[in-house]
């Protein structure tokens, strides 16, 4: 029965089904021969030995849950007799670990876009932003209109990138909005960008324009309709043609690996993920932070279970201190709406193998591998600090997205298990965690992580994904999102509407 089950770490009662199992066949595993009780689907879990009421499940090595009933050597193991072990606030000791990198550095480099400010973007975009909802027909004109006047020649895109928000907003809501357009306005991925207003809204362009800070004034232009005496669109594109003018001059060059930045999501995760394209993530990770690069973490909500390994990789007592309030916020978030902390796993995640948070969350984190924690950010902040960063963002696939970009990422490394084609307003690659997906949606997943149960060694892939993230930096590739054209941006919002 080769290649039929894994076993992760050993001190786990289960093991994983690699390819469907049937009732009545016969695993051997650690000496001894296991009678499977149930048809398993490929990604869901075996049970190794007997184990009572209340018992805990074991898989990477920690707990996932408890048993709902008593369960019998060779049942299958899912959300219908597993039952997770989260529940509110805790407290918690820091326990620091020695996470040093053993990894060379091998002065590798891309081709980027050195910005006025000394900072490197990996795209030359043309970016249409508009500071409320209300004109968000304007700024699909607009890129539309310089899209067909241009055919895009001479820059990496024209976009677009309409949103509900900005008005009608109050506290922390209002606040998130700037922020996260603010940090879309300085990401050097947008050689240009055009923020369109219209006037009236409580995202007001003078105060927001104030927000920002410094920027190039050459590079970014602002507009607000109710004040243009005649065609808003005629105005637009006036400004417009010259913001691509100056964009379309912009040229690669060499830069250094250590200045890439790199966030790390997962979304429609299933079984394999926590054993393929995650750990593959890891890797990468730790190579990037090795190099003296930077890669962000975030779905925080998705650490819950595998919180405390986060917290131990932590620099320093502050670090740690910073990552027990980052936990507690979205816990207390969660159950100030009245819901559970560990009711996570969506039907997707249900039907791929995973079953409890716990469940999702030890397989989630792997994407950051097994080096220190150098950072901690709120959401709507950006980078200050190189290597390993921790970050404030729900688990939703596109507010977490957008959340890693706005904080200065420069593409979103993407790992899925059930597939997804959305993207965010940076390149963000999507990995498979098993072949089946990446062969059956080939417009959608962009690199294949599922031959790591057909053969393939860690160390052959992960160099194979190394070389691709750099081409993918240096524009010699493009992601799927870039190529269908699939790029969205959603803010976080907690409070009321007006």
């Amino acid at each position: 029965m080769e290649n039929k089950f894994l076993k992760i770490n050993p001190a786990d009662n289960v093991v994983v089904a690699i390819q469907p199992i049937s009732a009545g066949e016969t695993i051997a595993i650690d000496g001894k021969e296991i009678k499977v009780n149930q048809d398993t689907p490929a990604g869901h879990k075996i049970l190794l030995e007997d184990i009572n009421e209340g018992v805990d499940v074991i898989k990477y090595g920690y707990p996932i849950g408890h048993a709902k009933q008593n369960l019998k050597q060779g049942d299958w193991v899912n959300e219908n007799n597993l039952k997770t072990n989260l529940a509110g606030l805790l407290d918690y000791t820091y326990n620091p670990v020695k996470c040093d990198l053993d990894i060379a550095n091998r002065n590798l480099t891309f081709k980027g876009y050195r910005r006025k400010n000394g900072d490197v973007g990996i795209r030359n975009e043309v970016w249409i932003i508009p500071t409320v909802g209300c004109v968000n027909g304007i700024v699909d004109k607009l890129a539309k209109q310089l899209q067909e006047e241009t055919k895009g020649e001479g820059v990496d895109a024209i976009v677009a990138f309409p949103h509900n928000y900005g008005c009608s907003q109050l506290g922390d809501d209002h606040e998130n909005t700037k922020k996260i357009l603010r940090d879309m306005v300085k990401h050097p991925n947008a050689g240009a960008v055009f923020v369109v207003s219209l006037g009236c809204e409580n995202n007001q362009p003078d105060v927001f324009k104030e927000f920002i800070g410094k920027f190039d004034e050459e590079r970014v232009k602002f507009m607000t309709t109710q004040k243009v005496e005649g065609d808003e669109v005629e105005e637009g594109m006036k400004i417009l043609r010259g913001l691509y003018e100056k964009a379309k001059q912009d040229k690669r060059v060499d830069v250094p690996l250590h200045e890439l930045r790199v966030g790390l999501k997962c979304g429609g995760s299933d079984g394999f993920s926590g054993i393929t394209a995650n750990p593959l993530l890891g890797v990468f990770s730790d190579f990037l932070v090795a190099q003296g690069g930077t890669t962000v973490l975030t779905e925080v909500p998705e650490m819950f279970g595998a919180e405390t390994i986060l917290m131990n990789r932590c620099k320093t007592p502050e670090l740690f201190d910073q990552t027990v309030k980052l936990i507690n916020d979205f816990k207390s978030y969660f159950l100030s709406h009245g819901e559970p902390v560990g009711e996570n796993p969506s039907p997707g995640n249900k039907a791929g193998g995973i079953s409890t948070l716990e469940d999702k969350a030890l397989g989630c984190t792997q994407k950051c591998g097994k080096g220190p924690v150098s950072g901690v950010m709120a959401y709507g902040e950006r980078l200050e600090v190189k290597g390993l960063n921790l970050l404030s963002a729900p688990g939703n696939d596109l507010v977490a997205a957008t959340a890693l970009a706005s904080c200065g990422c420069h593409m979103v490394l993407f790992t899925t298990g059930r597939g997804t084609p959305f993207g965010t307003y940076v390149p963000t690659m999507k990995i498979s965690t098993n072949s089946n997906l990446y062969n059956n949606k080939p417009k959608w997943i962009d690199f294949n992580a599922g031959v790591l149960v057909q053969g393939e060694t860690m160390e052959n892939l992960s160099e194979k994904f190394i070389d691709y993230i750099i081409k993918v930096a240096s524009g010699e590739e493009l992601v799927n999102n870039e190529k269908n054209g699939y790029r969205e941006i959603a803010i976080f919002k907690n409070g009321v509407t007006l």
